[in-house]
């Protein structure tokens, strides 16, 4: 089994907070990450492919063909925006690390798929000391 990674950077803003709590438990919960005025980060996304090469083109994947499935799923929806109002992908959920990297799954995954790879890993950066892995269900 081989693996390969494609590297993508974006910045966003967000707000982790639940609308059902006040201000004071958002606060206790997210910490200042629940700022009402937002913030942002600059991530880093790798995307991690496993699968047999061909034996013709020892390729898993054509890598720029992985390039713009990340670029058309993820990069257009995310970079620049704010993950909890703008990304049709985290509609109703938390902008965790944790929730955009599972939701980045789910999304590239049937185009991983019908590449001929087999998504084996998102890794999101948030920040250099914050990563997050997901490895599937």
């Amino acid at each position: 089994m081989v693996y390969i990674t494609r590297r993508e950077h974006f910045s966003a803003a967000h707000r982790l907070f639940l609308p059902d709590y006040p201000d004071e438990r958002n606060a206790d919960v997210f910490g200042k990450c629940s700022n009402p005025n937002w913030h942002g980060h600059n991530y880093v996304l790798y995307v991690t492919i496993k699968g047999e090469p061909d034996p013709d083109t020892g390729l898993i994947v054509h890598i720029r063909h992985v390039s713009q499935l990340i670029d058309e799923k993820i990069l257009q929806k995310v970079d620049h925006k704010n993950l909890n109002l703008e990304v049709d992908f985290l509609k109703g959920k938390v902008p965790t690390s944790e929730n955009v990297a599972t939701s980045m799954w789910k999304e590239l995954e049937p185009g991983i798929r019908e590449l001929g790879g087999i998504l084996h890993c998102i890794r999101l950066e948030q920040s250099e000391n914050n990563i997050i892995e997901y490895y599937g269900e």
